[in-house]
C-alpha cells in the first residue's frame, strides 16, 4: 500500500505543479481601451430567481458598453414565483438607473429596447440547454455570451471581452467566475472547491490542455454554434450546457478556444446556503463527468479520485504512524495551485483560516458526491433528474 501511495501521490503532485506552471503562463489581459466593435447577445436562463434577479439587473444597469452592440435575452424556464414581474418592475425604472450612472458612462447598454424576456421552448431533457437554444434562435448579434441569474456582472465585462476578441480572434472564450463568500465554514468550504476548479481551468489553458469551463461566464460565436449543431448529441444529459459545447469547439478548432485571464471580466456568483443544496449542486455537476469525451480528462478525474480515496484510507484504516501523512502531503501540494488562484481572485486571510479543516473534509465530500452521482437522482430548480 505504501508503494501505491507513493505512486499515486507522485503523479498527483506532478499534475498540480504542472497546472500551477500553466496558471502562471497565462498572461493577464486587462485591455479595455479599444473602441467597441463586438456585438453581443447575452443569454440568461432563469427559473424562480426572484431573490437573485435584482442583484443581476442592478449590475446590468452599470455595464459600460455601447447600447447598439448588446442585447440581453432573459429566458423564463417555467418560473412559478414573481421572477418575470421583478424584471418588468426593473425595466420600468431604467431611466432612473441610467441617470444614476450617467456621470460615469458615455454610452449605456440600457434604453428599454435591448432587454427581452422570452419563454423557454422545451425540446429535450435539459431545460438550460433548451433555454440557451431558444435564445440563440432569436439572437441578432454575432457573439453569444451566457451567464446565470444569480450572478453579478462587472462594469467593464463587455469591454474586456470585446478587446480580447478583437485581439485574439477566437471562436470561443472561457472567462473567470468568482465566489463572494461570508466568513463561515460552509461558504469557505465551497470557496475551496470552486477555486480548485478555477485554478485547474486556467492552468489547463496554460499547458495547452484546456479541459474545464463555466457557463456562468462563457462566450462563443453564434455562427460556429449553429455550424456545430449546438447541443445536439448531448441534450439527453440535463447538465453540461457549457462543457459539452466546449468539447465540440475544441474538437473542431482547438487553437481558437481561448481563456481571458482578466480581473475586468470576472463574473461573481454566490455559494449555496445549506449542505443539502451543496450536495445537490455538486451531484449535478458530477453527473456529467462520465460523458466527457476526452480519455485524458477521465484519467485526471480517476487520479484525483484515487488520491482522495488514499487520504480517507490512511485517515480511517491505516496505522497511527501514517495517519496524517497523506493528508498533510495533499494539503501542501494543493497550496501550489491555490496560492496563485486565490491571489488572482482577491481572496484574503479568511480563506486560510478554514483551509485545514476544509481540506480534511474535502476527500470525504468528494467520494459522497461521486457516489450520489452514480446511484441517485438529484434536484435542480424544483425538478428531479437522473444521471
Amino acid at each position: 500500500m505504501i508503494w501505491f501511495l507513493v505512486f499515486i501521490f507522485t503523479f498527483y503532485a506532478i499534475l498540480i505543479v504542472t497546472l500551477t506552471i500553466g496558471f502562471n503562463k497565462v498572461d493577464e489581459f486587462n485591455e479595455i481601451s479599444k473602441n467597441n466593435s463586438t456585438s453581443f447577445s447575452v443569454v440568461i436562463p432563469f427559473r424562480n430567481e426572484a431573490q437573485n434577479l435584482p442583484r443581476l439587473l442592478a449590475s446590468i444597469s452599470k455595464i459600460n458598453y455601447s447600447n447598439k452592440l448588446v442585447e440581453f435575452i432573459l429566458v423564463d424556464d417555467a418560473s412559478s414565483d414573481n421572477s418575470v414581474q421583478t424584471i418588468n418592475n426593473f425595466l420600468s425604472t431604467i431611466p432612473t438607473e441610467i441617470s444614476k450612472h450617467k456621470n460615469k458612462l458615455n454610452k449605456h447598454c440600457l434604453d428599454g429596447t435591448n432587454i427581452h424576456i422570452i419563454k423557454n421552448n422545451r425540446a429535450s431533457n435539459s431545460p438550460k440547454k433548451d433555454a440557451i437554444t431558444t435564445a440563440i434562435s432569436i439572437a441578432k448579434n454575432n457573439w453569444i455570451l451566457t451567464t446565470d441569474a444569480d450572478c453579478i456582472l462587472p462594469e467593464n465585462w463587455l469591454k474586456s471581452l470585446d478587446n480580447f476578441i478583437q485581439d485574439k480572434k477566437p471562436n470561443m472564450v472561457v472567462a473567470p467566475v468568482n465566489y463572494k463568500v461570508e466568513n463561515n465554514f460552509l461558504a469557505q468550504f465551497q470557496l475551496l472547491d470552486f477555486m480548485s476548479m478555477q485554478g485547474c481551468t486556467i492552468g489547463g489553458f496554460g499547458i495547452d490542455f484546456p479541459f474545464l469551463c463555466n457557463g456562468a461566464n462563457f462566450a462563443y460565436s453564434r455562427e460556429e454554434f449553429l455550424n456545430l449543431n449546438g447541443f445536439e448529441g448531448n441534450n439527453t444529459i440535463a447538465s453540461g450546457d457549457d462543457i459539452f459545447l466546449f468539447e465540440k469547439f475544441m474538437k473542431k478548432d482547438k487553437k481558437n478556444v481561448h481563456y481571458i485571464k482578466s480581473k475586468e471580466a470576472i463574473v461573481t456568483t454566490f455559494p449555496v446556503k445549506s449542505w443539502s443544496d451543496l450536495i445537490n449542486q455538486r451531484t449535478r455537476w458530477a453527473a456529467k463527468t462520465g460523458n466527457f469525451s476526452s480519455l485524458k480528462v477521465k484519467l485526471i478525474g480517476l487520479l484525483v479520485l484515487m488520491t482522495n480515496l488514499l487520504v480517507i484510507y490512511f485517515l480511517c484504516i491505516e496505522s497511527l504512524e501514517l495517519l496524517w501523512l497523506p493528508f498533510a502531503i495533499k494539503m501542501i501540494v494543493d497550496l501550489f495551485l491555490f496560492l496563485p488562484t486565490i491571489k488572482f481572485f482577491d481572496h484574503k486571510f479568511s480563506f486560510y483560516k478554514w483551509y485545514t479543516f476544509a481540506s480534511l473534509l474535502y476527500p470525504f465530500f468528494t467520494i459522497l458526491i461521486i457516489f450520489n452521482s452514480l446511484f441517485f437522482k438529484y434536484n435542480w430548480k424544483g425538478r428531479r433528474f437522473k444521471k
